[in-house]
C-alpha cells in the first residue's frame, strides 16, 4: 500500500459491529472467561489479547501498528506524551555507568532529561555540536551506549546527517536515538538512513489540531517489546484510548496537512528572505547551512521557520503583538499557526551564555506555519514586521 493509503487503513481492527470509524475501547481492564484463561494471558498474550490498558489497548495498538506501517519500523509504544517517549526510549536502556553522546541543540525538556534526570543516576552524558562530524567522533568511543539528536533542531532547525552519525555509532555498538518530530512522519526516512529508535511527540504533526497530548516510540521489535514495554507499562506513560483514538484520526490527514503546511512554509520563508528587518532560517532555502542535506533526508524544509528580528526581545516582543492572525503559543505542527519567543518560553531556564551558544537569540521567534492562505499570512508577518520596526 501507498503511504495514504496506509494512513487511512492501516492497523484497522474491527468490532463485531464492523464499524466503519475505528472504536474507541475506553477500557482499563479486560475481563477473563476463567482463572485459568487469567493466568494464561499474564504468563504469554496473545497478539490480541489485552490485560490492562497501562500495558495495552486495541484502539491503542492501532495506533501503534499504523505510525509502525508509515515509518517502516517492526514495532512500535504509544506514550502519554512526546517526553515521555524521548524520557522512556532512553532510560529503558540505559543504567549507572552508561555513556551517551548528545547534541546539545535540544528542545528545553529534552535538555533537561539528559543534564538533570540521566546524570543524577549515573549516567555519563557528553554533548557536541550536532552538525560537526568531527566532534561526534572524538566523543563516540567504545562502550557508548547510545547516541541522541533531534534530527532537525528545535528551535534553531540545524539538520543533523542521520547516516554519518549512525555510522560512527554503530561501529561501537551503540544505539541511534532521534527525535524526529521536526522533520515529521510524512518526510521520514529516518530508520533507513540508520535510526534504530525513532520518536515523536503525537501532540505536534500527527495529532495536528491541538487537541490531545501524546507520543509514539518506534523502532525494533526485540527493543520495543524486550527493553521499552517492560519500563513503560511498569512507570506509567502509557497512552489513553481516548488520545490513541484521536491520534488515529489525525494520522488520516497528516499527509495532505504537512505537506500544505511545507508548501506555504517554504512560499513564507522565499517572501521573506531578502527583507532587511529580520534573518530568516528555513531548511527549504538554499542559503541554510544544511540545505542539501535536508533535502537528502527529508526532500522539503518542513513546517517551521526561524526568524531572528532584528532589533532583540524588544522588536520580537512588538513583532509577537502585533500578529492577528498567528497566535502566540508554545505547540506546533497545528492546523492553526503559531508562534513563539524560545528564549523567554520553552528555552528560558537556559543561562545566558547556553543561549547564545545554541543560536537562541534575544529576536529569535520560532514559527509553527498552520493551514491558513499564505497569502494572509504573509500580509499578518509583514504587517507585524512593520510593527517590530517601531
Amino acid at each position: 500500500m501507498k503511504t495514504r493509503t496506509k494512513l487511512v487503513h492501516g492497523g484497522t481492527r474491527r468490532s463485531q459491529y464492523n464499524e466503519v470509524s475505528e472504536a474507541i475501547f475506553l477500557t482499563q481492564g479486560f475481563v477473563y472467561e476463567s482463572a485459568e484463561a487469567a493466568e494464561a494471558r499474564f504468563i504469554q498474550a496473545g497478539p490480541d489479547e489485552f490485560i490492562y490498558a497501562r500495558y495495552g489497548n486495541p484502539t491503542v495498538a492501532m495506533f501503534e501498528e499504523r505510525i509502525a506501517a508509515l515509518e517502516g519500523a517492526e514495532d512500535a509504544f504509544a506514550t502519554a506524551s512526546g517526553m515521555a517517549a524521548v524520557s522512556g526510549a532512553l532510560t529503558s536502556m540505559l543504567r549507572a555507568g552508561d555513556h551517551v553522546v548528545s547534541a546539545r541543540a535540544l528542545f528545553g525538556s529534552c535538555l533537561y532529561v539528559l543534564e538533570e534526570v540521566l546524570t543524577r543516576f549515573g549516567v555519563e552524558v557528553t554533548f557536541v555540536d550536532g552538525t560537526d562530524l568531527d566532534q561526534w567522533r572524538a566523543a563516540i568511543r567504545p562502550g557508548t551506549k547510545a547516541v541522541f539528536f533531534e534530527t532537525v533542531a528545535n528551535p534553531t532547525l540545524e539538520v543533523i546527517d542521520i547516516a554519518a552519525v549512525a555510522d560512527l555509532a554503530h561501529a561501537v555498538g551503540a544505539t541511534v536515538i532521534v527525535d524526529n518530530v521536526f522533520a515529521t512522519p510524512v518526510y521520514s526516512d529516518a530508520i533507513a538512513q540508520g535510526a534504530d529508535v525513532v520518536v515523536y511527540s503525537a501532540t505536534k504533526h500527527i495529532d495536528g489540531q491541538g487537541r490531545c497530548l501524546g507520543g509514539v516510540v518506534l523502532g525494533s521489535r526485540e527493543y520495543i517489546r524486550k527493553t521499552l514495554e517492560p519500563y513503560m507499562k511498569h512507570t506509567g506513560g502509557a497512552l489513553s484510548p481516548f488520545n490513541a483514538w484521536v491520534m488515529l484520526k489525525g494520522l488520516e490527514t497528516i499527509d495532505l496537512r504537512v505537506r500544505a503546511q511545507s508548501a506555504s512554509a517554504q512560499a513564507i520563508a522565499e517572501a521573506l528572505g531578502g527583507d532587511a528587518r529580520l534573518r530568516v532560517i528555513y531548511p527549504g532555502l538554499p542559503d541554510h547551512p544544511q540545505h542539501a542535506l535536508a533535502m537528502r533526508q527529508m526532500g522539503q524544509g518542513g513546517t517551521v521557520l526561524a526568524l531572528d528580528i532584528a532589533g532583540g526581545q524588544a522588536a520580537a516582543f512588538r513583532f509577537l503583538n502585533a500578529l492577528e492572525i498567528v497566535l502566540i503559543s508554545n505547540n506546533l505542527g497545528d492546523a492553526k499557526s503559531i508562534v513563539t519567543h524560545p528564549a523567554t518560553t520553552t528555552h528560558q531556564r537556559l543561562p545566558a551564555e547556553q543561549k547564545a551558544a545554541l543560536g537562541i537569540t534575544p529576536g529569535l521567534v520560532r514559527l509553527s506555519v498552520g493551514l491558513e492562505d499564505p497569502e494572509d499570512l504573509l500580509e499578518d508577518l509583514r504587517r507585524a514586521l512593520d510593527a517590530a520596526a517601531g
